[in-house]
């Protein structure tokens, strides 16, 4: 696939500055838009158990976010550090911005040295293929900078809210630099409701970094990506495999699981695993894990939208998308939702 195809225009009105919360309604009042086979349908998030059925399983993410974003100043000024993927408490994979409005790659050698509060952390070497990410060493455990300095990381359509406001219902692990979204319209009355219709729920780990960057190869399936860690208990894998046999549907909530279950797919089906993953899920590869997705409205030439490509195919992301626009869903984070149901071909 081209980059170019990831393309399309998306006027700013669609962007969701703020929480629902903050608009005086509640964390799930706002709307669905559902991908069928027989076309889109609108409808508002509490609907959500009127399109799935007894026997389906929602997997979601059990990541809570963390304050990744660090004040820090180097030879440039004073700029972000957003914290990405952990290595050990010292070693992250990071994002060095001019601000949470102005991304980089910033003009910097390796050995430049940051100073945040009273601690240093020195950018080592870029990650091979995404420039706008560095491996950086500090000279104390990150931790304690998260717990004193760190903020919430947020982009220049939104202002920074306070961290329980990046917290879902299913966040019990601390370890994602952004909150895992999908899962944020899922309150506890959703909740008793998709179980009362017999929709059962199965959790994974997968801890996300930043999502801030565009595909940058012309070639869609040729973008580098960065590791993230996962794990996938014997009861998921488990769930997930009856659920299959008994010719119910796998629902995805978010685009963090389908990356966590695509990584332990095998040909005999899901697999307990805990590790890293650096898989790419796109148009070449497909998606073989899952029946349907809940996520948000992901932005151009991103791997979320090549990912929803794959599970979708082009022209039904774009048809979806258009009428999105046309009804004027809202995007990001705090935004609306679309719930996507694909013809089973096993």
């Amino acid at each position: 696939m081209r980059r170019t195809e990831l393309v399309f225009e998306r006027p700013e009105r669609v962007f969701a500055h703020e929480p629902p919360e903050v608009r005086g309604r509640a964390r799930d009042d706002v709307r669905l838009l559902v991908t069928r086979p027989d076309g889109q349908h609108h409808a508002r998030f509490e609907d959500l158990p009127r399109f799935l059925r007894a026997g389906d399983l929602l997997v979601v993410n059990e990541s809570a976010a963390i304050p990744a974003s660090l004040p820090a100043e180097g030879s440039l000024g004073p700029i972000l550090l957003n914290l990405c993927t952990r290595f050990r408490s010292d070693l992250w994979i990071a994002e060095p911005r001019w601000s949470a409005g102005k991304p980089g790659p910033l003009p910097i050698e390796p050995g430049e040295e940051l100073r945040i509060g009273s601690a240093t952390a020195r950018l080592l070497a870029p990650y091979p293929g995404i420039p706008r990410l560095w491996f950086a060493l500090a000279d104390r455990p990150f931790e304690s900078m998260i717990a004193e300095y760190g903020g919430p990381i947020h982009y220049g359509y939104t202002d920074a809210w306070p961290m329980e406001t990046y917290q879902t219902l299913f966040s019990r692990v601390p370890g994602s630099a952004e909150m895992p979204s999908a899962a944020r319209p899922i309150t506890p009355r959703i909740r008793e409701q998709l179980e009362q219709a017999g929709v059962r729920i199965a959790p994974i780990l997968l801890h996300t970094g930043v999502s801030s960057l565009e595909i940058e190869t012309d070639t869609v399936e040729a973008q580098a990506m960065y590791p993230e860690p996962f794990a996938i208990s014997a009861d998921t894998a488990d769930a997930v495999n009856r659920t299959h046999m008994n010719g119910d549907r796998v629902i995805a909530v978010g685009t963090t699981v389908v990356r966590a279950l695509e990584s332990a797919w095998t040909p005999e089906g899901l697999r307990p695993r805990t590790g890293f993953t650096r898989l790419f899920v796109n148009p070449d590869s497909g998606v073989r894990s899952v029946d349907g997705l809940l996520t948000g409205f992901h932005d151009p030439v991103t791997s979320h939208l090549a990912l929803l490509t794959a599970f979708m195919g082009i022209d039904r992301v774009r048809d979806a998308y258009a009428e999105a626009i046309r009804a004027g869903y809202l995007w990001h984070e705090f935004g609306d939702s679309h719930l996507v149901i694909r013809q089973r071909d096993r």
